[in-house]
């Protein structure tokens, strides 16, 4: 892989260069970390200093022209830079925060999952007594519904006879 800087333009405001340059290769597009590290290499920066922000191959050429920043510091690059573009070149603090964060949510989540699991062993044991409440419930319902039907035949008795007369 092969980089030629086309133009570098001074942003003093900003801490930083911005940088075009084509890229060479013989194989497949190379990722944006492999360009980062070799762009920061032919500038005699530090990786963390360069942020590679465009990567654009034409259909079948083996040749790749990019749009890169190259900062003063990392600190600089971690004040102006947005995160998702820190984290495509993992660079700095925030992504090693954003994958600690990501580590406890996954934990946090199993430890939820774990707990219903927790519940439902507790659960059978008060089901017993609510078994035995309902099957006891259930031997009264029968006599009740008994009751009931012989009140209801009366009354269906008496509607005929009120309607007979």
């Amino acid at each position: 892989m092969e980089i030629t800087v086309i133009s570098e333009e001074e942003n003093p405001m900003l801490h930083r260069t911005d940088v075009r340059f084509r890229v060479s290769h013989a194989e497949a597009t190379p990722d944006r970390l492999a360009v980062r590290d070799s762009l920061a290499a032919r500038l005699n920066k530090d990786a963390d200093e360069v942020v590679v922000r465009r990567l654009d191959t034409k259909f079948g050429m083996r040749e790749t022209v990019g749009e890169a920043k190259v900062y003063q510091g990392a600190e600089f690059a971690e004040d102006v830079e947005q995160d998702y573009m820190l984290a495509r070149n993992k660079i700095g603090d925030r992504v090693e925060e954003a994958q600690e964060a990501e580590v406890e949510a996954e934990e946090v989540d199993a430890e939820a999952e774990a707990e219903p699991v927790e519940e439902e062993a507790a659960e059978p044991e008060d089901s017993d007594e609510e078994d035995e409440a309902d099957e006891a419930e259930a031997e009264e319902a029968p006599e009740e519904a008994d009751e009931e039907e012989a009140d209801a035949g009366e009354t269906e008795d008496d509607a005929d006879e009120e309607t007979e007369e």
